[in-house]
């Protein structure tokens, strides 16, 4: 499962996540990157890791796309439950420091309630052993999960399953290592301010990835830049900086040297990452190249 956050659902595989492709809603569908040298097009595409499973999405330039392509590109490939289930148990958990122990009295009372709201299996006693981090992750995702939104049909998972079944490789931009860690390796106030994030915008979780879901089906970059990143941005510049700026960056190195290599390359990733001040194309423009959308 990918990695995600409140306010990252569409951006990480999320983990962040938000998370999170978009131009302007005149098209009113997802919207799709071309980047292009003298032998290769690099495809870019922003996906929404949860997603009911009846969206409609395809449209004839996309699927022109995808099928002129050699390979797939996604945010993770090694995020099979049982290492998602051994990173969680290493990064995740610490029995020997309560969560109960670093909240308030009236945070736990928050944090218990948003844990029979939410169904979570033990309910407070099964947050208690975990991480700030992974308690907000948590708390996050079981709600979105309950209402119907589910990581198996999320746009990354489906064009995964589609170019497998058409013979084509699919390759992945981070290990799940590296997403878990994006959050585990946050300090622990920064984790907690999270955790206190989470707990206070709990209710309107559902709300809010309804809204952005209906952005990136719309193509509406700016509602996905005002609803995944200016808040964020603001409010934790850290977190921002770790989540969005430093993986773009990173994102777009590794698309320039793609554009070395001749073929076409089909590259998917969280929808946030590609609109914004922030976003791969801007990380793209600031050495020079340039992204034309289809």
């Amino acid at each position: 499962m990918p990695l995600f956050c409140r306010r990252h659902l569409l951006r990480l595989g999320a983990p962040a996540l938000l998370a999170l492709a978009l131009a302007t809603t005149a098209f009113a569908q997802p919207a799709l990157w071309a980047v292009k040298s003298a032998t290769t097009t690099v495809y870019l595409f922003g996906t929404v890791h949860l997603l009911p499973t009846d969206t409609d999405w395809h449209y004839p330039v996309l699927d022109k796309a995808l099928a002129a392509s050699d390979s797939l590109t996604i945010e993770l490939t090694d995020d099979n439950p049982a290492n998602m289930q051994a990173l969680v148990m290493q990064y995740g958990l610490d029995p020997t420091h309560l969560l109960s122990d670093q909240l308030t009295t009236a945070e736990n009372a928050t944090l218990a309630k948003a844990a029979e709201t939410a169904g979570i299996p033990g309910g407070t006693q099964t947050i208690e052993i975990m991480r700030p981090w992974l308690a907000a992750l948590t708390l996050a995702m079981a709600p979105l999960i309950k209402a119907g939104l589910d990581p198996a049909h999320g746009v990354d998972k489906l064009l995964q399953a589609q170019m497998v079944k058409a013979g084509k490789p699919v390759n992945g931009l981070e290990t799940s290592e590296q997403q878990i860690r994006f959050l585990a390796d946050l300090s622990p106030e920064l984790q907690l301010d999270f955790l206190r994030s989470t707990l206070h915008d709990v209710d309107k979780d559902s709300t809010e990835l309804t809204s952005l879901i209906s952005a990136w089906k719309a193509g509406d970059t700016a509602a996905i830049a005002r609803l995944e990143d200016e808040d964020v941005r603001k409010e934790s510049p850290e977190l921002y900086e770790t989540l969005i700026v430093d993986r773009n960056k990173a994102w777009a190195t590794k698309i320039a040297a793609l554009l070395q290599h001749p073929g076409t390359v089909f590259i998917a990733v969280g929808a946030a990452h590609l609109a914004g001040p922030d976003s791969v194309q801007a990380q793209l423009a600031k050495v020079g190249i340039t992204t034309q959308t289809r």
